[in-house]
């Protein structure tokens, strides 16, 4: 392996200290670094003079791995880009739980092994999302977490139909519901009361956020299914839909997100031979400790 791509956090990886070691981890491996921004930062936010930003979509062109430094929320921006040109990503983390990445900042030295192809990968399902309007298709991404429908910041109920190929499998008024992956089931999907499923599982998790309804419970779907999530009849407001995270895009009445399998795969490089189950444990510890 030569050709990797560094995207660092500039608001978590202060000075881009962390990012400065693996640089000069990888040179020494016989590796070729470039240096990328994972997105585009503030104006008013100054960049180091002595460190050389190329652009993103340009080294991907080439790219065999990309290593994010940041939290979750950094690697599942990249997880889009990089997916979609087929190049693994490894996580360094710089954040407070940071489920997905595979080391923590102070185990860079590991970082050498790349050069020997020291390493496994693991595949993560991803979901596909697009939302209909009438006859129009106003948006589609893919995910590497969950898609979410709520009520917005709003003090109201959100009153929500959710189907799966076609059969309505739930319809509840609460704060929204979560559509996730395995993956996703450690995130938003968790604090809603959804389950822990192992990330290399082949499911889609249907999770609602502070169900009205007792009998509103998450179901786990087969990866096979289409869902769908429309508002109910009676909903009276604009209902909220999210993708990772990123930016909401307001619901009308009569739209259809519909939520399915991706044909991509993001694929997560592998370092260690840890237990799905040990990352749970000292992840969970250590968040614990930190409150």
């Amino acid at each position: 392996m030569k050709n990797v791509i560094l995207t660092p956090n500039p608001y978590r990886d202060k000075g881009f200290q962390t990012v400065r070691r693996a640089m000069e981890i990888l040179r020494d491996a016989g590796m070729e670094p470039k240096l990328c921004l994972p997105f585009e930062v503030d104006r008013s936010y100054e960049l180091p003079r002595d460190l050389r930003f190329s652009k993103l979509d340009r080294e991907l062109q080439n790219a065999e791995l990309v290593i994010c430094f940041g939290g979750d929320g950094t690697i599942l921006h990249m997880a889009k880009a990089a997916t979609r040109k087929n190049v693994p990503i490894l996580g360094v983390n710089i954040g407070t739980m940071g489920f997905m990445a595979e080391l923590e900042s102070t185990e860079l030295h590991q970082l050498a092994r790349l050069a020997q192809d020291d390493y496994t990968v693991d595949h993560r399902m991803m979901l596909d999302v697009t939302v209909q309007r009438d006859r129009d298709i106003i948006f589609h991404d893919i995910c590497l977490n969950d898609v979410v429908v709520t009520k917005g910041a709003v003090a109201r109920i959100a009153y929500l139909t959710v189907k799966c190929d076609g059969v309505q499998a739930l319809q509840c008024g609460g704060d929204g519901v979560i559509i996730a992956t395995p993956t996703g089931s450690t995130a938003y999907s968790l604090s809603a009361g959804g389950p822990i499923v192992e990330p290399e599982a082949s499911n889609i998790l249907i999770t609602p956020i502070c169900a009205h309804d007792v009998m509103s419970r998450c179901i786990v779907a087969s990866d096979q299914r289409v869902v769908t999530v429309e508002m109910a009849r009676n909903a009276r407001r604009n209902a909220y839909l999210s993708v990772d995270g990123g930016k909401a895009l307001r619901l009308n009445w009569g739209d259809m997100a519909t939520v399915r399998k991706s044909s991509l795969v993001t694929r997560l490089v592998k370092l260690n031979d840890r237990s799905f189950y040990d990352v749970v444990n000292t992840k969970f510890k250590n968040a614990n400790q930190n409150y």
